[in-house]
């Protein structure tokens, strides 16, 4: 099993960075990323200033919990998970987990 989450750490890493990159043309923001391999919690940031407006929050928060991917917060338009699951993570292994239980059931995605 460590083999599987080594390869989504990779994926989840990946992702986060062609997202980073993407974004980064934008004037006066930056972007942080952030990997805690210890205790498996990825974090893309936005910190800077737009039009006299503080700009500074998550844009994705993924987490590994139990050899699933934990979709703690998603600020893309189409979903980070439908990357997750193009790049070979299974559907059953990732739990979105911004919705509500009652809501997960109702997904195609991992209840827990």
């Amino acid at each position: 099993m460590d083999s599987l989450k080594e390869r989504y750490r990779q994926i989840i890493e990946k992702t986060l960075q062609d997202y980073a990159d993407f974004m980064g043309k934008e004037e006066g923001i930056q972007q942080e990323l952030i990997f805690d391999h210890d205790r498996d919690h990825y974090l893309l940031l936005e910190t800077g200033w737009q039009n006299q407006k503080r700009i500074y929050g998550s844009f994705l928060h993924l987490d590994l919990i139990d050899h699933k991917v934990w979709i703690q917060h998603d600020g893309t338009e189409d979903g980070i998970a439908y990357e997750l699951e193009a790049a070979g993570i299974p559907k059953d292994h990732i739990v979105l987990a911004f919705k509500s239980p009652d809501r997960r059931k109702l997904t195609a995605y991992a209840v827990s």
